[in-house]
């Protein structure tokens, strides 16, 4: 039950070339970055990253792209990279857009050993293109298929041995989802605490969803669009 390993490195050890990879965070906000950015030093090559976006330029998932390490794109928005477009364009990166909440439940549906469900949520626009649809309640609705993944990265604020997590505000986004989806889940945390020590109303995520967690240091947090207004 001890699920700890020393770093990045170590919990990452196994993954491969071609791997399929939930990312959580949603913006950079519950980015994990540590283990995103040995991704990158390791350059493992046609990844396929499903994550609610691709980062910015030079943050985030998008250092991954910068280096052409990404096959396979799955996300709702792809705004604030500008190596998304140009790859995009150009042929070089496969993309697959997915309805923000369609994601979320196709991910959702994935920890949950659902296979499939129907939505009404894209019919009659390029989404639904190919896929099953039916009438149901008076609405028509396309089928969507759970998504899962080889491995699972995760931020959590807080976490123990066991791999029980909470998370801090905004970074409960994706983050729990993408934890319930992977064959493997590793999860950085910025504070590692003993098995009792966090309090069983405030666990988001239990730790049945978790195979490894590592503490994660110098968080550097970087703010997507920082925006100011004069002092009255």
């Amino acid at each position: 039950m001890n699920k700890v390993y020393p770093d990045a490195a170590a919990a990452l050890a196994d993954v491969s070339d071609g791997a399929t990879i939930l990312a959580g965070g949603f913006g950079l906000s519950g980015n994990p970055e540590h283990c995103i950015r040995e991704l990158a030093r390791r350059k493992l090559m046609r990844l396929t990253i499903v994550s609610n976006n691709c980062g910015t330029t030079d943050k985030g998932l998008g250092i991954l792209l910068a280096q052409g390490q990404v096959k396979k794109m799955i996300s709702s928005y792809v705004g604030e990279n500008k190596i998304f477009e140009q790859q995009f364009l150009s042929g070089q990166l496969e993309v697959e857009l997915c309805p923000q909440g369609t994601l979320a439940e196709r991910l959702r549906a994935g920890g949950a050993g659902i296979e499939a469900f129907y939505t009404p949520t894209g019919y009659g626009t390029k989404v639904a293109e190919g896929k099953d649809t039916r009438e149901i309640n008076g609405k028509t609705c396309v089928l969507e298929h759970a998504i899962r993944g080889d491995f699972a990265i995760v931020k959590a604020a807080r976490g123990d041995r066991w791999g029980n997590l909470v998370f801090n505000k905004t970074a409960r986004n994706f983050n729990p989802l993408c934890a319930q989806a992977g064959k493997i889940t590793i999860a950085e945390v910025e504070e590692l605490v003993e098995v009792g020590e966090l309090d069983p109303d405030q666990v988001h995520l239990p730790s049945i969803y978790v195979q490894r967690i590592f503490r994660g240091t110098s968080y550097e947090k970087p703010i997507e669009q920082r925006t100011t207004r004069k002092r009255a």
